[in-house]
């Protein structure tokens, strides 16, 4: 069997996908251009949203998977600690909360040996 063999099975499942998600994101530019900023709609959508990424991030430090089930909470909890600190006296800006929250995290890690 060569490379080339099945690549239009590849082909036809990264069309599909594409067409079958598409479409929800254009209607969602369509929706979201008639809706006002300070719209009670957006402001559900923001909370959901923000909702679901608080999720994840607690489940990350709840029930890790992977190299971080070995980390020790605290240091879970103490990088999430530093990044939001960070994210707070630097400007707010998410970018500085993630890095600094990803290389606290990676620096305790290192420093544990992981």
């Amino acid at each position: 069997m060569t490379w080339h063999d099945g690549w239009w099975a590849y082909a036809f499942i990264a069309i599909a996908g594409w067409l079958a998600t598409d479409i929800w994101r254009w209607l969602g530019v369509i929706a979201g251009n008639r809706l006002r900023d300070d719209s009670e709609a957006l402001n559900w959508v923001r909370a959901v949203a923000t909702a679901l990424v608080a999720a994840v991030i607690a489940k990350l430090i709840l029930y890790p998977t992977g190299v971080l089930e070995h980390s020790p909470l605290w240091l879970r909890l103490g990088a999430v600690a530093i990044g939001a600190a960070a994210f707070f006296l630097l400007g707010r800006k998410p970018a500085i909360g993630i890095v600094t929250t990803i290389a606290t995290l990676a620096a305790g890690l290192w420093w544990l040996g992981f």
